[in-house]
């Protein structure tokens, strides 16, 4: 929420009484310095100092009076700096100022105890009232700020304070220099690998406080396209434009398996289907089954023209899904190395997907924003359709059983209900399109990175509770599209009601 603030000073002030724009600069960047505290009179006070002195000190005030001992030095000090202004800036200082805020310039300095056992003020003595700021400042610095929300009279900077001071629920951003083109959580460890166009893979410890680059490993000559963990999390598959396959050792980083000119055409998706067996596919539209303990391929297949887009199994690991540009889904049969079925042409792509209901559905997205809806064992055409966010879709990871997470080239990262479908609302957002999805290894995060070379963190905890939605709910489907969950970076216009919904409830 943006606030926005009128620099008035309640006092009665004359007109003569104001001060200079670095003043005011500095002012700020004192309440903003982590050594000042507000007591309950709302004054600012040295947090560091807790002596007997400083406690009878905190209500000494500063009066600063035209007949004060200091004043005469300051105003010597006043017309020798005159001397060295320029005339504009004579004419500028003379100019009126926009006054401080109030809980800027009323507070009250507290005075501290000097070497002599003497007081001095924090800020010196000039007639404003605030004296020398580059004294306070200088003696705050290595201080500890702390907001007090319950001192503060206005409900908006209550609710600012309690905002700043609320811990973080998901990690921070990762921004990189080079185009992230995939991303994907450790099966077991906090720990992201994120693959980049330069054919680099950077692996990072994540958490709420901070994010730490453990290493760079330097896997491919060309872009690196997709990147996985084995089941067990010991090392990384890749795969790249140049048509070779890495398998890597993520801590010594030694290769442990390397298939060059592993395809015809550059490779555009890896799947880990158990600990030995992958899978990949490529621009041309070829399908190819690996064995980790064998030197080539365990079988290749070519049904379609197009690019593959995603490969997927369900938990048993017997079918192998496909989706292709050119508008197909392509069902393998893994154990008998065959193709078992494939899907009528749709005049789209179909460029995502995911199995909820129980391994009893399979959804399918597409680059015009549709989901389409395939029975379990009847993939030759869809039962049900859902036109979606009519935007292009790109990326689908479940989240439950009956929830999914979808995003593309709007930005945007929605969650989805499947059978019925529901648009529940909006889980995060991007500046530009989402070029990957991935949820961690405890359900409680997914990772996001778009065209902005960024990989952001989504907390979609919330979503344990979620109920399950019933066919005949009453719904408003524009509501639901436009509606801002929890992890969401933006809060609905109809939050700033709820409080007083809640005491009018209460009354």
């Amino acid at each position: 929420m943006r606030s926005h603030h009128n620099f008035k000073n309640p006092d009665d002030r004359s007109d003569s009484e104001f001060i200079d724009d670095e003043l005011v600069d500095e002012v700020e960047e004192m309440e903003n310095d982590e050594g000042l505290l507000q007591d309950n009179d709302g004054r600012y006070v040295q947090g560091a100092s807790d002596s007997e002195d400083d406690t009878d000190n905190r209500d000494a005030d500063f009066q600063l009076d035209d007949d004060d001992e200091d004043s005469s030095e300051f105003e010597e000090m006043v017309e020798s700096t005159d001397e060295t202004l320029s005339n504009d800036e004579r004419d500028n200082a003379n100019k009126p100022l926009a006054r401080p805020r109030p809980s800027t310039l009323n507070k009250n300095i507290q005075t501290e105890t000097n070497d002599d056992g003497g007081t001095e003020s924090c800020g010196g003595g000039r007639k404003d009232g605030i004296g020398n700021v580059a004294d306070i400042t200088k003696n705050v610095k290595n201080s500890v700020f702390e907001l007090k929300e319950e001192d503060e009279d206005d409900e908006t900077v209550r609710a600012i304070i309690a905002a700043i001071k609320k811990p973080r629920s998901s990690p921070p951003e990762i921004k990189l220099e080079d185009f992230v083109t995939d991303i994907c959580f450790h099966p077991e460890r906090d720990i992201i690998a994120v693959a980049t166009i330069c054919g680099d893979v950077c692996l990072y410890a994540y958490s709420n406080e901070k994010n730490t680059l453990l290493r760079t490993i330097e896997v491919h000559a060309k872009a690196c396209r997709d990147v996985q963990f084995t089941e067990d999390g010991c090392y990384l598959l890749t795969c790249s434009k140049d048509k070779s396959i890495m398998v890597t050792d993520i801590e010594t980083e030694k290769l442990k398996k390397f298939y060059e000119s592993a395809h015809e055409e550059a490779i555009n998706k890896l799947h880990v289907i158990d600990a030995n067996i992958f899978a990949t596919g490529d621009d041309g539209g070829t399908i190819k089954l690996w064995d980790l303990r064998m030197k080539n391929e365990v079988f290749g297949l070519k049904e379609v023209e197009d690019y593959i887009t995603q490969l997927l199994t369900n938990d048993a690991g017997k079918l192998l899904f496909a989706t292709s540009g050119g508008g197909y889904l392509s069902t393998i049969n893994i154990a008998a190395r065959k193709l078992y079925v494939q899907s009528e042409p749709y005049e789209e792509e179909l460029t995502c997907m995911g199995i909820y209901r129980g391994n009893s559905k399979l959804v399918v997205g597409s680059s015009k924003g549709n989901l389409y809806t395939f029975n379990w064992g009847q993939f030759g055409y869809h039962s049900d359709k859902f036109p979606g966010v009519k935007s292009s879709m790109s990326e689908m990871i479940p989240i439950t059983d009956r929830i999914a997470c979808v995003g593309g080239e709007e930005g945007i990262i929605r969650a989805v209900h499947v059978a019925p479908f529901r648009n529940l609302g909006i889980v995060g957002q991007h500046t530009m399109p989402i070029e990957s999805l991935d949820i961690s290894n405890n359900g409680e995060l997914i990772a996001s990175s778009s065209h902005n070379n960024d990989v952001r963190f989504w907390n979609i905890k919330y979503f344990e509770d979620f109920g399950d939605i019933k066919y005949n709910e009453k719904h408003n489907a524009y509501k639901e599209k436009h509606h801002n969950l929890p992890s969401s970076k933006f809060t609905n216009a109809s939050d700033f009601f709820s409080d007083l919904v809640k005491e009018n409830s209460e009354d």
